[in-house]
């Protein structure tokens, strides 16, 4: 079965507080989107990469691919004026039937145990969507107030969410909606039923200052072996 991730960096950092996107941040002397990229081709040998990236970032992104230890399996395409057009524009790029990942850049974290357990998902059900449980108490404003909710119930969506080619190719071929909030809810449109599996409480979404100095920390402690 033939792979590929469709990897949407096309940020900006305001709420990073800075003029560079977050994605190009350095975090231990690496760019955030270098973490990612290596992370989907340590998963497979075979595994090709399409990175999506604003028009004016593309001779960053080259060098930031030419820096990965295979970058003869990533090439670039740019994004659209959404998310949506972003991923619409790197799925074109697609021909073949195959297992498709759809990827936050700035997920830096992802390990290809993840990456791999997505994959299976996928072929056994025909989309794996990782998720976490909310570990925090949770209520839901209403016109009336807050009410309680389960917490157990709530899940807290990833990424890399993972269908088959064909799946999701169909999906967007649809015109964009507001509720598309990500590319589970854009196949959901089609009355496809979403497959939920156990994401990791390290991938995290690099957004915040924060956000940084906690991805620094999960690194040393990976490679101290904690």
């Amino acid at each position: 079965m033939e792979k590929y991730a469709v990897v949407v960096a096309g940020g900006s950092g305001l709420r990073m507080g800075t003029t560079l996107p977050k994605q190009f941040l350095l975090l231990r002397d690496k760019p955030v989107l270098w973490y990612t990229l290596n992370a989907f081709l340590d998963a497979y040998p075979d595994l090709q990469i399409i990175l999506v990236l604003n028009e004016q970032h593309i001779e960053r992104g080259q060098h930031i691919l030419r820096s990965t230890y295979d970058p003869d399996r990533i090439w670039m395409t740019t994004g659209g004026e959404t998310r949506f057009h972003s991923v619409r524009n790197g799925l074109q790029h697609i021909r073949r039937h195959s297992i498709v990942f759809v990827h936050d850049g700035v997920r830096c974290l992802l390990t290809p145990e993840l990456i791999r357990r997505c994959f299976d998902g996928a072929v056994d059900k025909g989309n794996a969507i990782p998720a976490t449980t909310a570990v925090d108490s949770v209520r839901l404003d209403t016109v009336n107030g807050s009410v309680p909710m389960d917490r157990d119930k709530i899940k807290l969506i990833q990424t890399p969410q993972t269908f088959y080619s064909d799946i999701i190719k169909s999906a967007f071929e649809q015109d964009f909606h507001e509720s598309f909030t990500d590319e589970a809810s854009v196949v959901e449109k089609l009355g496809v039923k979403i497959n939920l599996i156990e994401g990791e409480s390290t991938n995290i979404k690099i957004t915040k200052p924060l956000d940084l100095l906690i991805a620094e920390k999960v690194l040393e402690e990976r490679e101290m072996g904690i």
